[in-house]
């Protein structure tokens, strides 16, 4: 009997493992991350130009957003990326962005 249970308990926790491995991102996490990834690569593309962090504010201030949460978020991954002493291509900092993006998203679930 003490063996059915470790059997079970074994094969209970497994299932638990498989499942909360196997969650997958919905559409709009997905498309948050990108676009996200997106605005980072473009930051650092304008800060590797020497542009500054005020022209690339008044540069996202002409920009239409589809979505409200849109402009203070691209503000902010502006400032963030701005703020970093990061000198990386701005195609290796969208790739980077969007895997840490997707890490978290996941992990919230």
């Amino acid at each position: 009997m003490r063996n059915v249970w470790i059997a079970l308990i074994s094969l209970g926790l497994a299932g638990v493992a498989v499942s909360t491995q196997a969650k997958e991102l919905q559409s709009n996490d997905r498309y948050m991350c990108s676009w996200g990834a997106g605005t980072a690569a473009r930051a650092q593309e304008l800060k590797l130009a020497g542009v500054s962090l005020y022209a690339a504010r008044q540069k996202l201030q002409t920009y239409k957003f589809t979505k409200p949460w849109m402009r203070m978020t691209a503000m902010g991954i502006t400032e963030q990326t701005y703020d970093s002493p990061s000198r990386i291509k701005p195609a290796a900092l969208r790739q980077s962005f969007y895997e840490d993006c997707v890490r978290f998203k996941l992990a919230r679930k």
